[in-house]
């Protein structure tokens, strides 16, 4: 077990979740969470939302509150994480039994990979107790009209691949958070306007949480899917939209760790879809549906379906590492990066492949390690939003095949597999697979099939 783990808590037993506020001005919401560790720190949040989106007429205001308030509960496991505080007490608003359980469930898988990565022990029940300071009626949950797809766009392969499925729709707008470039020119080339793109802020606290990164205190994932989840939320509500879509895929439900319960993903998974839109059915509206459109499909399947679209390839980036810059470029260095190249090679030449990405990832032999990962022969996988190990290993017996028939040297990468393990027979119905798993209305199904079957 951490000791240091074990010393925070002792040391600081609480975190304060104090109040919010909605500050409005002639374009835009500014909403500010107030968050505290008694003895250690306060911490301000920031979420900006223009004005802009706001189509609905006749906004409920409780609502809104109501909302907003859920939002500030997931977005205080950014400062949360730092000590894992036994307790979380809240001052502004009122949670019941039922759904204190399930925050807790969320904030103990949403921290799965920071608790294993730190070597904390510890079960759900005993993570956090939620206390709650307000004495207040139970919010009854609202009836209004709502139309139309809120799409969520992050600048990568799979949010693409939604906006070409969706894009005979009507009544669509795009949903942003800290818009970079990639995540524009995406929704631009789907023939989005600004009218219709929804950039969202969300300014942490970031000095902060810096200062006490360098103090030794704890760091790790967040389940940074979730608070999407509740942030598109508002919007929808907001801009009058009934779908929120998503372009999570099947692959997102593979634990990372094997024998262990512990997934990067896990606020990507069909699990918390599945738990999000139940929550929000039960307390908050039946008019907003959360749901991913991608979920019957593989990640293999998109990486297909995305190898069609050309007009996205310059353009599009998932690498996590080369997102923190000013330009959001690959790095060509780390695990991610590596994934993307190797998804797509069964479906895009090495010619195309360079041209995206500035090189062949696949003759880096400085990413060996981070292969090995991949294809499932480590304890665990590398720790980014990646495919299950059967698709990867699909995918480079399929690149050996290719460079066989074109009678080409292997890159270093597949040559080492093909030492280790030969040629393995893959199944091309592998592209064809639709997985029933899923919260699509058969309007959205029939749309998905089109494109696979």
């Amino acid at each position: 077990m951490n000791e240091k783990f074990l010393e925070f808590r002792e040391t600081y037993p609480d975190f304060i979740y104090d109040d919010y506020k909605i500050n409005e001005y002639d374009d835009k919401l500014e909403i500010i969470y107030n968050f505290s560790i008694p003895k250690l720190e306060t911490f301000s949040h920031k979420i900006i939302i223009p004005k802009k989106i706001i189509k609905r007429d006749n906004i409920d205001n409780d609502f809104i509150n109501f909302i907003i308030f859920h939002i500030g509960l997931i977005e205080a496991i950014s400062y949360y994480k730092s000590v894992c505080t036994k307790n979380i007490i809240i001052k502004c608003g009122y949670l019941n039994a039922e759904q204190i359980n399930w925050f807790k469930k969320l904030y103990y898988h949403g921290l799965g990979e920071l608790l294993y990565r730190n070597n904390i022990e510890i079960d759900e029940n005993n993570l956090v107790n939620f206390i709650i300071e307000t004495k207040t009626e139970e919010f009854k949950k609202r009836t209004f009209e709502s139309n139309g797809n809120l799409i969520n766009v992050g600048g990568g392969k799979d949010s693409c691949v939604s906006l070409s499925i969706l894009e005979k729709e009507s009544n669509n707008a795009c949903f942003l958070m800290n818009a970079k470039g990639p995540m524009l020119e995406c929704a631009r080339i789907s023939g989005y306007s600004d009218e219709d793109i929804y950039c969202i802020d969300r300014i942490i606290d970031r000095d902060k949480i810096i200062k006490l990164n360098n103090l030794g205190f704890l760091n790790g994932h967040i389940p940074i899917s979730s608070i999407i989840a509740f942030i598109s939320y508002l919007v929808a509500y907001l801009s009058g939209k009934k779908y929120i879509v998503l372009s999570n895929e099947e692959s997102a439900n593979e634990s990372y760790v094997k024998g262990k319960d512990v997934n990067h993903q896990y606020s990507k998974s069909f699990e918390f879809e599945s738990d999000f839109y139940n929550y929000t059915t039960k307390y908050f509206s039946d008019n907003i549906k959360y749901f991913s459109l991608l979920r019957p499909l593989k990640e293999l399947q998109i990486a297909y379906l995305f190898s069609k679209l050309k007009n996205y390839h310059s353009v599009f980036k998932s690498c996590n590492l080369g997102s923190k810059g000013s330009n959001w470029e690959w790095c060509l260095n780390c695990s991610k990066c590596l994934f993307i190249y190797i998804i797509l090679s069964p479906f895009l030449s090495e010619e195309e492949l360079i041209n995206i990405f500035g090189e062949n990832l696949l003759n880096k032999e400085s990413l060996l390690n981070d292969f090995i990962g991949l294809i499932g022969e480590s304890a665990n996988k590398p720790f980014e939003c990646v495919g299950t190990y059967d698709e990867v290993i699909y995918a480079v017996n399929k690149s050996i095949y290719a460079y066989f028939e074109l009678h080409k040297e292997l890159p270093s990468l597949l040559q080492f597999y093909f030492n280790e393990h030969g040629l393995v027979p893959v199944d091309d119905n592998v592209l064809k697979s639709y997985n029933n798993q899923n919260n699509l209305e058969e309007h959205f199904a029939k749309l998905v099939k089109e494109r696979i079957l």
